[in-house]
């Protein structure tokens, strides 16, 4: 496999294709997990001060997923329609699209660092902070804020590299950060004794590395879609198809923002501090679950995406097939991982006894459908792949606003011997009718975008 041949998507062995997309992407996936579950590890084992110290942070994670969710706004939506067009031979609107979407980001970023610099104390306590956990909080917050932009432009940039098939410099774009990060968290939490501060600030300071490399390849030779000046004047029909397209992953990471907040608010009214606690670990391991899996589904998206664009409907349909086998065969391995051994996961992040103990009990309740979401995370990539923004929108609204958040206020009044662990029960329900929806959109829906594609002179 050559990658100097610009049309390698297109012609590589499918197999072989999505291994060497895929494999480091997904490391790539596991390194930005380390990010935050890495800050989440030293400051949950903070001496007397962890269980409090960790649920303040762990407040801070619906105001971190925002900040996330509008990079994979633009970046998820803009690659893809960048990668069509290459397969389509347009390189020039490709780069277009590239330039744009930078723009983009940056103007998001400026508005989103004013707004948590100004306002995060009143928003964590609106999500879920008490007065025990809010100074651990607001010490978090403050400093994370100020590396906003360079979360926005490593995340939402890197997937331009990924989507050109670059996908190895994609991962390095996340493990210098990652590396820096692991290495700066115990000097400046606990040698330089800053606690919670210290792990925001060595989030930021890696971040900012991460984003200097990323700018650097999209600005040089190495690259087939490069970075101009001239490309970043934003129009209309250049950024509102990417926005559209990039609303159903906006939606699904967003909306997580919002659960948390759903979550924290029904547990603190049941279980109090332990519970918000243990919502913590929860997430900390849905993440580990779910990321992989989004790591296989963005090494698929090139190939479906660029193939799609070509016409080439056959290969378009083998990446998606090996990409359901993959990603259902590691839901159902890590569902089984954390059904046996749920104190492995859960004693990574705390000490505490008394919340090793709960919190045990609650992984093994929400996530007991999360063997079903190989499924839902294959077939929502490849509707984001061949452009159906609107069945993407579709299946990540219905899992999570009209089943989730609804249940999470529903479930506790119906199993009212445990409210608490009833909470936690809204996930898998949620999920399993969830996925059943998607799988009969994409039994129809599908087929009939797939007939829409260009024609491929060699079909043809």
């Amino acid at each position: 496999m050559n990658k100097n041949d610009k049309d390698f998507l297109g012609t590589a062995p499918i197999g072989k294709l999505l291994l060497s997309l895929a494999l480091p992407t997904i490391t790539a996936q596991l390194i930005n997990m380390l990010y935050n579950i890495v800050d989440r590890i030293y400051i949950g084992h903070i001496p007397e001060a962890g269980a409090l110290a960790l649920t303040g942070v762990g407040v801070c994670m619906p105001l971190i997923l925002i900040v996330s969710a509008f990079a994979a706004l633009v970046g998820s939506g803009g690659a893809p329609r960048a990668s069509i067009l290459m397969g389509k031979q347009e390189h020039d609107q490709a780069e277009q699209i590239l330039g744009n979407c930078f723009a983009l980001l940056f103007l998001i970023s400026i508005v989103l660092t004013v707004i948590l610099l100004a306002w995060n104390r009143p928003i964590l306590l609106a999500f879920g902070a008490s007065e025990n956990t809010i100074g651990y909080a607001t010490d978090y917050m403050n400093i994370y804020a100020i590396g906003t932009i360079f979360v926005q432009m490593t995340l939402g940039m890197n997937m331009f590299i990924t989507t050109q098939g670059y996908a190895k410099t994609g991962m390095l774009s996340v493990l210098i950060g990652a590396v820096i990060n692991i290495i700066l968290d115990p000097i400046f939490i606990f040698a330089m004794g800053m606690g919670v501060k210290g792990g925001a600030l060595a989030t930021v300071i890696s971040q900012a590395v991460s984003c200097v490399w990323v700018i650097s390849f999209l600005c040089g030779k190495k690259t087939q879609l490069q970075l101009k000046v001239s490309n970043m004047k934003m129009k209309k029909s250049v950024i509102l198809p990417c926005v559209a397209l990039g609303t159903a992953t906006f939606v699904m990471q967003a909306s997580e923002s919002i659960i948390s907040v759903c979550f924290n608010s029904s547990l603190l009214k049941y279980g109090g501090d332990v519970a918000v606690g243990a919502m913590t670990i929860l997430t900390s391991v849905m993440q580990f679950a779910m990321l992989p899996m989004q790591g296989i589904g963005q090494g698929a998206q090139p190939i479906m995406s660029f193939n799609y664009g070509a016409g080439k409907i056959d290969r378009v349909k083998k990446a998606f097939w090996l990409l359901l086998k993959v990603t259902f065969s590691y839901s159902t391995l890590i569902w089984l991982a954390v059904m046996i051994f749920p104190q492995v996961f859960v004693g990574l992040f705390t000490s505490d006894a008394t919340l090793l103990v709960f919190t045990k009990t609650a992984l093994r309740i929400y996530m007991a459908c999360v063997f079903l979401m190989g499924i839902q995370i294959a077939c929502q990539m490849a509707f984001t792949s061949i452009g159906c923004a609107k069945e993407s929108i579709l299946v990540a609204v219905t899992r999570k606003f009209i089943l989730l958040i609804p249940l999470i206020y529903i479930v506790p009044l119906i199993w009212r011997s445990n409210q608490t662990l009833a909470v936690y029960l809204a996930e898998p329900i949620a999920d399993f009718f969830a996925v059943s929806f998607t799988v009969i959109l994409f039994s129809i829906q599908f087929k009939k975008a797939l007939e829409k594609a260009p024609e491929s002179s060699a079909q043809a």
